[in-house]
């Protein structure tokens, strides 16, 4: 698999000292329905704004395993994560509006999604769909997690 090229953007910190910054892990959710490779997004909590799956590390967990559980708690769904890391993307996590946001970067991680259930933790604060990388890029409001979408072929695994 070739590395993908994206241009990152600057992390802005404000007042937040370098050690502020927090990682998270993230699932990029994908199956091929119809010979066709669709990835799965749900909507953020507070925002609503469409998002993959993703969190804070777990003890004992791989980075990969912490990016599987959070697709489960957050979207519903069961698979196989590859240890593979996709590529990173930053952000402000916004914990409530009178709160100073946090820097993240996350590190995403493929994760192909064999069952997909009805009931699952999250189920009444989440929304979920499947659609094309293509229509999910321009859906995400991070540009390196779009490119890293964009980019996403799961031969290369």
């Amino acid at each position: 698999m070739s590395p993908i090229k994206t241009k990152q953007r600057r992390l802005k910190l404000g007042n937040t000292p370098k050690t502020g910054v927090r990682t998270q892990f993230g699932a990029l959710c994908w199956r091929v329905k119809d010979d066709k490779l669709q990835v799965l997004l749900i909507k953020s909590r507070n925002r609503k704004r469409w998002i993959i799956p993703k969190g804070w590390p777990m003890h004992k967990a791989t980075p990969a395993e912490a990016a599987a559980t959070e697709a489960w708690e957050e979207a519903g769904v069961k698979g196989s994560p590859s240890e593979v890391c996709l590529g990173i993307y930053s952000y402000k996590k916004l914990r409530s509006p009178d709160t100073t946001p946090i820097p993240c970067v996350v590190a995403v991680f493929p994760l192909q999604v064999a069952e997909m259930l009805d009931d699952f933790p999250e189920k009444g604060q989440r929304k979920r769909k499947w659609m094309s990388p293509q229509k999910a890029a321009s859906r995400v409001p991070f540009p390196e997690l779009a490119q890293i979408i964009r980019k996403f072929d799961p031969r290369g695994l």
